[in-house]
This record gives C-alpha cells, structure tokens and sequence, in this order.
C-alpha cells in the first residue's frame, strides 16, 4: 500500500505516473493535469469496481514524469503504454502492418506501394488502412501520368552517357523514356509535384492544372492532344465523384466515433480531406478498469492521430471531450453535413463491431462441425478414438520407373500441409506396390518413434488388402499396430478393407466419413504425382545435359540446382544463364538446346 507520506511528496504538476507491482513491472499508466490530486484518489477512497481495487492492492510503487502541459501527457501517455503494454491499461488491439505509398528519392522518382518505412530522404504518403485504396490511386496515377517502373540509376551522367536503353514500357506507352532523356527532367518534376496533390487530396488544383493545358493546346490546334488531356480530366472528375461524401467545403477533417459494450468498445476514423474520405481506420479497444467513454475515445484520438500522422486542425466526436491540444477545434456536430460524416463513421464502427463479434463467434462454430465429422467417422469405423490426426499413403511410378511415395497428414479433418513428406523408395527395385508401403510406412513411423512425437489415431492407405497388409507387416515388426487404427481405400468401388477382415465395407456416398477419406486419398495421390513428375524431369534434364560436351560436372551441379526441368532450362533468358555459368558455356548450352 502506498503511505500518505509517498502521496504528499508528488507535485502539483500536469505529467504520467506509472504504478509498479511488488516486482518492479509497470501494471499501469495514467496522466494528469495535476499528479498530486490524481494519483491520490486511488489511495484515498475505497472503489466500487473490482478491478480498480485490485490495482491499488497490488501498486508498490509510483514513479511520475512531469511535463510541459496536458497535450505533452496525452502523448507521452500513449508512448508508454505501446512500449510497457501495462496488464491494467486500455488494450488498443492493433497490430497490422499498414501500406504506403512512396516516392523514392531519385533523379526520376518512382512511385510504387510499400510497407517499410525507411529514412532515405523519399517521400511518404499514409499509412493507408487498405491496400485496395493503395492500388486504386496508384492506378489512376498511372493512367494519368507516364512514369518509370525500372530500378536503373538514372543520374545525369548515366542518362548522358547513354547507358540504358528505353524498354518494352516505352513501346506500350507507359513510360516517356527518362533513360534516354527522352523526357526532361523538368517535365518529369512537374508530373510529380501533381502527383503530391493528388496523394494530399487536392484533386482541385489538378484538374485546373489539365483544363488548362487543354486550352493552350486546343488554341493551338493540337486537338488530338487536347482531347487525350479531356480524357484525363474526366478520369479525376469520375474519381472524385466516387470518393466525394459530403461537401467539398469540409477539409483536412478527422472524424471519430465509438461504440461502447461493457468490456471493449469499438472506435473508427475517417479522414476527410475536401470532402472526400481518404482514409479509414476501425480498431478494438479492451476495457481494463471500466473507463469512460471519454477516455476510451481520447486516448484512441491520440494513438490514431499519431499513426496516421494527421495534422487535421478539426476533429469531429459525437460528445465533448477533453482534449488539450492547441490550434485544434473539438466539434459536435447536431445538424448538417458534418453531422452525416459522423453517422457515417457511426454505421462503419456498428459494421466493424459486427465483424469482429462474428470472427470470435466462428472458431467455436467451425470446433462443432470438426468434432461432429470426427465423430462420425470414429462411429462408422468403429474406431477407439477421435481421429483427429490422421495420415494417409501413396505409391507413384511409370512402369517401375522413378518409384516414389507420398504421406499426407490432415490434422482436425484438413490438412496440414507442413507436415506432408515424400520418399524415394530404396529398397525395392521395379514396380512392387506391396513392397514399396511395406519400405515407406516402416520408415515413417520408425522416425516418428525415434523422435518421441504422437501417432496418428488412423492411417488411410492408398489400396486394396494386398498394400493394407503390406503396410499392416510394418507396424508389426515396429511394435505398434494396436496402437493405431489403419484401413485401406480401394479405387474402383471405393471399398474399405479392415485388418483381417477379406470383406470391404461400403460406405454411403454421401456420407461425411466416406468424402473424408477420398479427400486424404486424393491429396496423398496428388502429392505423391507432382512429386513424380518433378523427378521425371529432373532425370529428363539430367540425361540431356550429360550429353553436351563443355558442360563438366560443377556447371551440371549448378544448373540441375537451379532448373527443375528441361523446358524451364530452355525457356530461361540468356543474361540469368550467364550470371549462372558464364557467357562461354551459355553460347555452349544456347547451341545444343536449339
């Protein structure tokens, strides 16, 4: 408990205290106009809420930091609470990674979606919270203007010394050739310097920008050029009229609403820039201590504000609340079309809830329909238990050829495609089915056995009773066979054949059980043959290339590790082949695969 003593020595000063545990970790937050008078009231009143009374129980300790003003707390506040991530603090759940689009800082700026931030001088515009958006402007970016796509070092001394040349963009129309200087660099700069009002929002100043180009050329007679710059103008005007809410009046706007329950509340943002949305932002908030709405909503202004970097001179709420920044006006709008930007910030905070009530609902309902297929097939094979992890075999060869097997697990009745294995088969030669599941059922179970991990509760093999007794033969010599279920799946009429039993059973056709095990069976089969094929032309490549004279065994090595087949080695461009080889034994290879 902390001593009255402790409480009378903190200043009467705006600032952040931190609460410690008996082990020295932060369990919470807060700021205040006055720290003296704050933190005081947690010590000196008994609490209502249960969880505020457990934090005063277990509080050890408290440090504070003293600040300039309550807008300098509010940030350090947020700060420390993304760093420290306090047990007792609101929990903003957030954690995506968002996109930006960036103009590099190069003499001819390409233009182009990232998600790292990196400090080289470029420019940054967002994050966006939809990379959809991202592609959108980025599409009309480059419907509107020509710029580069390549990552050639276009300085002037490589420009004038003719070092590249124009590529199959120029020839298409999408790029006006900077590394041939076929376009000035005054003219590239000018398309730019519109491309940062179109990311700002100000479509305004582009569109005059266009209208007037398209006089000067129209006066001029060049109308062929004026009627393209038409076309670009009616691409911004249908644009705008797609992005555009409410009045273009209203600008540089942020906007937030929030949706309260009794343990999280949901908050959305809405960024409106001439009266248009740019941005929108929906996250989560987990109560801790039964906060108000005003401090759930403040502290989501900040943290949002700050991610998004707004510098929005307004924001709109749906109720005041207490924010302490300067130059900055709260607005709570009863009529008009601010008003409507809030019922709609308001309906995508109800859908954004909706969703997220709905995602956790899921798991539970997905759960139920695993258990009960699960359940079915425990019943219908008369299994001792749940089969939830289950693996099934396959062979593959071509006339004895390339004999290969496959092993598919499926974990809660779907796959688990990490888990899948292929083998060569060692130990037999020719085509031997029997022998081949004998060879890769021992093998796989004995490394399961060595390495200590779970058997599977049923293993599906790929065949009639000749394979499932092949297969049966290895769990004996391991040891194993009553301790896992195994049944064989024969192709034509689908028959199940159990241990010592020469009688199949035949399932519905229709039956959950039934569907399950051809969907091992058929993954299994599917695995097992794209990795047969894959070996085929391995073997294909292999063959071809030990023919060529000049190729010796190191160049072989490097080429079969980085082509998986002949046609992949013919069809791959010259340039790769000599970063790989040399230009020598390229033109050597070149020529015999022509």
């Amino acid at each position: 408990m902390i001593s009255n003593e402790k409480l009378k020595t903190l200043p009467d000063k705006a600032g952040v205290y931190q609460f410690f545990d008996s082990k020295g970790k932060i369990i919470y937050v807060g700021k205040a106009k006055n720290l003296r008078r704050r933190v005081s009231s947690y010590f000196q009143k008994t609490h209502d809420n249960y969880k505020l009374k457990l934090l005063v129980k277990k509080t050890h300790d408290i440090k504070y930091i003293v600040v300039e003003s309550e807008q300098d707390a509010f940030l350090l506040e947020n700060n420390l609470i993304k760093k420290f991530q306090p047990r007792y603090n609101i929990n903003l759940k957030d954690d995506k990674s968002y996109p930006w689009i960036t103009i590099k800082n190069e003499p001819y700026p390409r233009i182009f979606l990232t998600r790292k931030y990196v400090h080289d001088g470029s420019l940054y515009y967002g994050p966006f919270t939809s990379a959809l958006m991202v592609r959108t402007l980025l599409e009309l970016i480059r419907e509107l203007y020509p710029l580069r796509t390549c990552k050639y070092n276009l300085s002037k001394e490589n420009v004038e010394q003719k070092k590249y040349k124009v590529c199959l963009e120029f020839h298409l129309g999408n790029c006006l050739g900077p590394c041939e200087n076929l376009q000035s660099p005054k003219d590239y700069k000018e398309n730019i310097e519109q491309i940062k009002q179109i990311l700002k929002g100000n479509l305004s100043s582009v569109q005059q920008f266009f209208k007037n180009k398209m006089k000067e050329l129209a006066e001029d007679l060049k109308f062929e050029e004026a009627s393209r710059i038409k076309n670009k103008i009616d691409l911004l005007e249908k644009f705008q009229a797609k992005s555009t809410i409410v009045n273009q009046q209203i600008n540089n706007v942020d906007v937030f609403s929030i949706l309260a329950e009794e343990n999280e509340a949901y908050v959305n943002y809405l960024k409106v820039v001439k009266g248009s949305v740019i941005q929108a932002h929906s996250l989560e908030i987990k109560k801790r201590l039964n906060e108000s709405n005003e401090d759930l909503l403040e502290l989501a202004i900040t943290d949002t504000r700050n991610k998004f970097n707004s510098t929005a001179k307004e924001i709109i709420v749906p109720f005041p609340i207490a924010y302490p920044f300067e130059h900055i006006k709260i607005t709570v709008p009863k009529i008009g079309d601010k008003l409507k930007l809030l019922d709609l910030s308001r309906r995508n905070a109800t859908y954004f809830k909706f969703e997220q009530k709905k995602a956790k609902l899921k798991p539970t309902v997905v759960e139920n329909h695993v258990q009960r297929i699960l359940e079915t097939i425990q019943h219908d094979l008369r299994l001792n238990d749940l089969p939830r992890h289950m693996e099934c075999f396959d062979n593959s060869n071509i006339q004895g050829k390339n004999p290969v097997a496959a092993c598919v697990v499926f974990r809660n009745g779907r796959p688990s495609k990490k888990e899948y294995r292929h083998y060569h088969i060692k130990t037999v030669t020719g085509a031997d089915d029997f022998a081949s599941m004998h060879e890769v059922v021992y093998r796989r179970y004995k490394r399961l056995i060595e390495e200590e991990k779970t058997l599977p509760q049923l293993i599906v093999i790929d065949g009639g009773k000749g394979q499932l007794n092949a297969a049966l033969g290895s769990l004996k010599l391991l040891g194993i066979k009553q301790k896992v279920a195994i049944i064989g799946i024969a192709k034509k009429l689908e028959e199940i054949y159990f241990p010592g039993d020469s009688i199949p059973i035949y399932l519905n056709k229709n039956s959950e059980t039934l569907k399950t095990i051809q969907f091992l069976r058929n993954e299994a089969h599917r695995f097992g043959i794209s990795f047969h094929r894959k070996k085929r032309e391995s073997g294909m490549l292999h063959s071809r290339l030990d023919t060529i004279k000049g190729i010796g065994e190191k160049t072989k090595t490097i080429l079969l590790k980085e082509f998986k087949s002949f046609e992949e080695l013919k069809e791959s461009p010259d340039e790769k082949l000599e970063n790989l080889i040399g230009k020598h034994k390229t033109a050597i290879l070149q020529k015999e695969l022509k």
